[in-house]
């Protein structure tokens, strides 16, 4: 599942990923609605949580790659049984 949020602050986008599923995603493409760098958040399956740290390294860089009608996108490691926070501050 994912959900796209506004944030209070102008030009703050938060993006949600969930992978309700026991098997890990790797290369998982998402649209989103501008480029530059999303910043993890948060991650569930990080091992602060007790999880096995799988994920995006802290950040992730978005392509000029189309997907879901956007004109950028994420290619995301969704860990299993995980949810991710991702969070962009650029003005588009």
């Amino acid at each position: 599942m994912i959900l796209l949020r506004k944030g209070r602050r102008e030009g703050r986008v938060v993006l949600v990923a969930c992978n309700f599923t026991p098997v890990a995603r790797p290369n998982y493409r998402v649209g989103v609605p501008r480029g530059g760098t999303w910043k993890e958040a948060l991650n569930s399956d990080a091992k602060y949580y007790g999880g096995s740290g799988m994920g995006n390294m802290g950040e992730i860089e978005a392509a000029p790659v189309p997907c879901h009608g956007r004109h950028f996108s994420l290619s995301l490691t969704l860990p299993p049984l995980a949810i991710l926070f991702f969070v962009s501050d650029e003005i588009s």
